[in-house]
């Protein structure tokens, strides 16, 4: 049976993916997509969802957020007023209607910012952004409102899904990865190489893997992380960087308490960089993705190393 899909937010970077897996994936099913502006004729505005004005889906993917502003510039009323209440909107509109399932992308910063071993589904959220704190608030707000609906309707065959991804690359995708292979490729010195770490990564081709196997399941609602297998250090991160483009680079092991020093006259001086990019680059981030794939019983399809390649060698393609 062909089944109706909404996603909010295919203007995005993930939604761009996972719209254009979907109808390679299923062809025959329909796709509504939500976004501020309304650019395609199967398009919704959220004008129409506050007004009520939503025709019968069987899915809910709900991608559509406030993203992290490391510059710390957004003011964190618009975080809850984004994230927090457009999510717990139109939830109730999911419950409401006769749709099956109801996907949430959060993310990992939910659950917490520093992670000292691996991060896993039980741990106890405490998040320290007002990003954070949002996502975490709508996470509580679609558990609240589902067991509310679950008391009342006992035998419902709806179906909620919280999914928390690590750090997510891709072709397309302009973040920090993008600036560690720019600033690779200038030739420069690395000067962090006494940081010794590992850090969880999410290919957008094992998300939207993922998403996929979600839909039509019958997995227990509830939160699950997302992330690839394996973790790497920041200077295998360097080395993987150099071979694709076939570049030498000098690593350069200068004391850390000296590196963070610096790093923290940069936050007095308001650069662009600072403590928070440097964090993101040598702080250790694991994340354990055993959970969603004992529930679904699948392994990923690209593996940690294939994925960093794909999305290092994209950049060569960018202006």
């Amino acid at each position: 049976m062909n089944t109706t899909t909404l996603i909010s937010g295919t203007t995005g970077f993930v939604g761009k993916h996972l719209k254009a897996y979907l109808q390679a994936k299923f062809p025959s099913d329909q796709i509504l997509e939500l976004n501020r502006t309304i650019t395609e004729s199967n398009a919704l505005s959220w004008d129409q969802i506050k007004a009520g004005e939503l025709p019968e889906v069987t899915n809910y993917i709900h991608l559509a957020g406030m993203a992290h502003d490391t510059k710390n510039t957004t003011n964190e009323q618009v975080y809850f007023e984004v994230n927090t209440h457009l999510t717990t909107l139109l939830f109730k509109r999911f419950l409401a209607s006769n749709a099956k399932q109801f996907i949430y992308i959060s993310s990992v910063k939910a659950a917490a910012d520093h992670v000292e071993s691996v991060l896993t589904e039980e741990c106890i959220p405490n998040p320290q952004t007002a990003y954070g704190r949002s996502k975490l608030a709508a996470e509580q707000s679609i558990e609240f409102l589902y067991a509310g609906y679950l008391e009342a309707h006992p035998t419902t065959e709806k179906k909620y899904y919280i999914l928390r991804p690590c750090m997510i690359h891709g072709p397309g995708n302009k973040g920090n990865l993008n600036l560690l292979v720019n600033f690779t490729n200038k030739g420069i010195p690395y000067p962090l190489a006494a940081f010794q770490n590992k850090r969880s990564y999410l290919s957008i081709f094992n998300m939207v893997f993922l998403i996929g196997k979600i839909l039509g399941s019958n997995i227990p609602s509830g939160v699950y992380h997302l992330a690839d297998n394996e973790s790497v250090s920041t200077n295998d991160l360097i080395d993987l960087i150099a071979e694709s483009n076939h570049k030498k680079i000098i690593k350069l092991n200068i004391p850390q308490n000296g590196v963070r020093f610096l790093f923290h006259l940069f936050d007095c001086m308001h650069l662009p960089i600072g403590t928070e990019q440097l964090n993101k680059l040598v702080e250790s981030y694991q994340v354990s993705n055993h959970k969603v794939l004992q529930a679904l019983g699948v392994q990923l399809p690209i593996t940690t190393r294939e994925g960093l390649k794909t999305t290092i060698n994209s950049f060569k393609k960018l202006p």
